[in-house]
């Protein structure tokens, strides 16, 4: 789940991270292979900062460009329209928002309104637009895309189902790997084999620890699990995953709305 929309580069801590990368001088990444297990690991989403020393993996939104010299994984919100996004939708492509009795279904944690991926046309547009974002990652140095939300359905009310959105997975999977990119599942414990079957590389699972669903992770990817653990479930949290999982998987402490740093309220913590 999408923590904080980044609405200006201005806003972010290290304002140089935000500069465009000329898209001639990139190019399209070869291979998918997905990052190292257990690296360094640092969830910039809500908003790019110059990474600690030791971390050499970095998730950004697909707006901003990637972090020199890391392993960069691009965010993109593939299953939920971001709430500073959606008079955009509506203009451009209304028919692929998800209504229920003609109301829109919409994620009230995050007021974001879901993407309607109940029949394969509609997953073929959908598709057609984030595929976009998709080649931007590629063209500006990404080498892995994080496509969230693959749980819509379970915000639905019934209007979706898992195989819709696996289905709609299916395709975000086959455009990024043809763009040399690896995939990942984000969350969606209880789907992990299915996922891995479908074709992601790895996993990013937020809060597994709080909700002790990360064996699922690891059953279905081995090592190739990125942990995220929020502050809202206490420091003691995060130290038991760090005890359980350090070792063998990337984890990472953050603030609920994972502050760039420099800003009030940034918690950033990786296990020792």
């Amino acid at each position: 789940m999408r923590r904080f929309l980044l609405t200006s580069c201005l806003a972010a801590a290290a304002a140089w991270a935000c500069l465009a990368v000329p898209v001639a001088s990139v190019g399209f990444s070869v291979g998918h292979a997905g990052p190292p297990p257990g690296a360094g690991f640092s969830y910039q989403i809500g908003g790019p900062f110059r990474p600690a020393p030791g971390v050499t993996v970095v998730d950004r939104d697909w707006h901003v460009a990637p972090a020199p010299g890391v392993y960069d994984i691009c965010y993109v919100n593939a299953f939920q329209a971001q709430a500073g996004e959606h008079g955009w939708w509506r203009r451009r492509h209304p028919s692929l928002l998800l209504r229920r009795a003609g109301r829109p279904v919409v994620d009230r944690a995050w007021n974001e309104q879901l993407f309607d991926t109940s029949t394969a046309a509609k997953r073929r547009r959908l598709a057609a637009v984030i595929d976009r974002w998709i080649d931007h990652c590629a063209h500006v140095g990404y080498r892995a895309v994080e496509p969230d939300n693959l749980d819509s359905w379970t915000r639905s009310h019934g209007a979706l189902t898992v195989a819709d959105n696996l289905a709609f997975a299916r395709l975000l999977i086959r455009h990024a790997h043809a763009d040399g990119l690896a995939i990942a599942q984000k969350n969606a414990a209880e789907i992990a084999a299915r996922g891995r079957r479908l074709g992601f590389d790895f996993a990013i699972a937020e809060e597994c620890q709080t909700y002790r669903e990360c064996d699922r992770y690891l059953h279905a990817y081995g090592d190739e699990v990125i942990e995220i653990e929020y502050t809202d479930a206490g420091l003691r949290n995060f130290e038991r995953a760090c005890a359980l999982r350090g070792t063998r998987i990337s984890i990472v402490y953050r603030d609920r709305n994972v502050t760039p740093a420099g800003r009030a309220g940034f918690v950033e913590r990786r296990c020792e």
